[in-house]
């Protein structure tokens, strides 16, 4: 560090993958952790927006380091030295959760839009009973393709619970003891398989 103190791997809290405008992230919950249990005394953090994507989440956290003697240090700038500090950290947040709403909102009427023109790259990934043909492979046209084992499998969901009113429960126990096979090649079936059918 700058200022010549170590930073022990162990005291690195780092959330790759996980949405800032949560606090249920497994690295802040570890950190915070470690803050109730008064075993660290200073936060380096890269920018307001990194520690949360709200203004209201960046006081909460900032105010309970600060009540358990935590220093919190903005590396891109500083904080809390002036009322002009504290009001470029409100307009920061007010920016970065503008910002996400911003992205959230472009990304689900570009899907919303791309699936209208009959476009299948909008799901995750091609659903159980079907194969994803890409763009390159279908000659221009991403598309799926029917899987007919898999899908003689979704038929036999489907009328178990269309027809015969079966919870997933059920049709969990009834995969597995007819011994099919999940897209993972597993013969015990969970609901959430069954559930994204």
């Amino acid at each position: 560090m700058a200022d010549g103190l170590a930073l022990p791997e162990a005291m690195q809290f780092l959330d790759d993958g996980y949405s800032g405008a949560t606090l249920v992230r497994p690295a802040l919950e570890r950190f915070r952790d470690v803050v109730a249990a008064r075993a660290v005394d200073r936060l380096y953090v890269h920018s307001p927006d990194r520690l949360a994507r709200t203004y209201a989440y960046q006081v909460l956290l900032v105010d309970a380091c600060r009540r358990a003697g935590v220093e919190v240090i903005f590396l891109n700038r500083a904080l809390g030295q002036s009322p002009e500090d504290d009001l470029l950290l409100q307009v920061q947040g007010m920016i970065a959760a503008y910002e996400r709403a911003k992205i959230i909102e472009r990304h689900r009427r570009g899907k919303r839009h791309a699936a209208r023109a009959g476009a299948v790259h909008v799901l995750s990934g091609a659903p159980y009973g079907s194969r994803d043909v890409s763009k390159y492979a279908g000659g221009g046209q991403a598309r799926y393709d029917i899987v007919p084992e898999e899908a003689r499998v979704v038929r036999h969901v489907f009328d178990w619970i269309a027809r015969d009113c079966l919870s997933i429960g059920e049709v969990c126990r009834r995969l597995t003891q007819a011994g099919e096979v999940t897209r993972t090649g597993k013969t015990a079936w969970d609901r959430s398989a069954v559930w994204g059918m």
